[in-house]
Parts: structure tokens; C-alpha cells; sequence
């Protein structure tokens, strides 16, 4: 005859079977679900969460002054603060091209680096590109012309077809061929115009916590450097 302690154990083993079935189901269900519906990417509503994520931080980074150009000069607010395009990507000014969302796969989970929203996206921040001349100085003053921070960051839109700017993405390559997912956020109108009230550059920079030390500390080793051979050259002219 078969024990009561024997049923038992017989019980618990059938559930523990099926708990790790319905585990298992759970897990293929998250892949596929992270697999369709992409990455999660996290909006930015104030000039604190700026702040807080560090995006385009610090010098020689260019992400805040393009996003602050972004605001102030490419578009404008209608009666229903939906964000107008003063110019139309497709164009090429200012060194927008088309990005193509494409799924990227790593330890079997595949994602786009933006959420699919049925519009076409246009990148621009690439300041070795010969359109993105026409950027203002400010935006690419600090540009070493290397591969280096000096020209890692990049702005993302989302383009309907009426000129309405759907959706505006901040984000930073994590390697020559890659976006880093982690860096990247949503910008949201009520941030940007926020950005827009701010008088100046710098107003918007030192509140967002950007920092110019290293900046300035090449620029006085440069001026160090050079005064002492201008005043000799004009002692030697007299």
C-alpha cells in the first residue's frame, strides 16, 4: 500500500513541476513581450531630471547645447502647444538623415532603441557630417574632429506628416555602431518649453549643471603658454 507521506511527496513534486512550467511560460512570455514591444525609455519633464540623468554631461559634450538649439531655433508651439518643425528634416539641414530603428539582439532579447510610434525618425548630432556646418558655432565649438566625447551625443524626432514633431529623443553612442539603450530618454514638450523661456545658453547650462572647468583650464594653459612669446616678439619689433 502506498503511504500518506509517499502521496505527499508525490503532490509536492507535481507542483513543483508545475510551478517551474508556469515560470518558464512567464519568462518566454517577458522575451517576447520585451521582443515586440521594445525598449522602455524614460521621459525627462524637468530641468532636474535633466539634471539628475547626466545627459551631455560634461565638457567637451555637445547633447545639451544641441538640444537647447533643438528648442529655441527648429521649433515653435501652435495654440494646441503642438511642436512645430520650422524646417523639414528630410531636407538634410543641420545635418538630419533618417535613423533606422532596427532591432538590435543581445542574450537573446531583442530591441529597437526607440518605441515604434507608426512615424519616420530623423537623427541629427553628427557634427563630422558637412550639413551639420550650418549648426550654430556654439553647438560644435568644442568638436576635437576625433572619435571621442566631443561628438558622442545625438537628437532624435519623430516626424508626422503635417510638420508636427511627434516625439523628441536625447541619447549618446555607446560605441561606433551603437546607441546606449540606458542613455536614452524622451524629451517632453513641457521640458522643452521650459528650455525655450531661458534667456541664454549659459542660464541654461548652469542650471542643468554642465560644467566648463576643463574648459577653461585648457584655455588659461593656452594663454599662459602664448603670452610670454607676443610680449617678446613686440619688444623685439620696437
Amino acid at each position: 500500500m502506498i503511504s500518506l507521506d509517499q502521496i505527499t511527496f508525490s503532490f509536492i513534486i507535481q507542483q513543483l513541476w508545475v510551478w517551474r512550467i508556469i515560470d518558464h511560460q512567464k519568462t518566454r512570455l517577458l522575451l517576447f513581450y520585451h521582443t515586440k514591444r521594445g525598449t522602455m525609455v524614460q521621459t525627462l519633464n524637468s530641468l532636474k531630471d535633466l539634471e539628475d540623468c547626466r545627459f551631455g554631461r560634461s565638457w567637451p559634450r555637445h547633447g545639451l547645447k544641441l538640444l537647447y538649439w533643438f528648442a529655441t531655433d527648429y521649433i515653435t508651439f501652435d495654440y494646441d502647444n503642438q511642436m512645430v518643425a520650422e524646417y523639414d528634416p528630410r531636407n538634410g539641414d543641420f545635418g538630419f538623415r533618417l535613423f533606422h530603428n532596427r532591432r538590435e539582439c543581445a542574450n537573446n532579447i531583442c530591441k529597437k532603441l526607440l518605441p515604434e510610434n507608426g512615424f519616420q525618425f530623423y537623427e541629427a548630432g553628427n557634427l563630422h557630417q558637412p550639413a551639420s556646418k550650418s549648426l550654430p558655432d556654439y553647438v560644435s565649438e568644442d568638436d576635437s574632429g576625433h572619435k571621442d566625447d566631443s561628438n558622442t551625443d545625438r537628437l532624435i524626432i519623430s516626424m508626422r506628416t503635417d510638420e508636427i514633431v511627434d516625439k523628441v529623443y536625447v541619447t549618446q553612442h555607446e560605441n561606433l555602431t551603437t546607441f546606449d539603450r540606458v542613455n536614452t530618454y524622451c524629451i517632453s514638450r513641457g521640458l522643452l518649453m521650459i528650455i525655450r523661456r531661458h534667456i541664454s545658453l549659459e542660464d541654461f547650462l548652469d542650471e542643468v549643471g554642465y560644467s566648463y572647468q576643463s574648459h577653461v583650464s585648457i584655455r588659461m594653459q593656452s594663454a599662459k603658454t602664448a603670452a610670454p612669446g607676443f610680449w617678446e616678439s613686440y619688444c623685439t619689433i620696437l
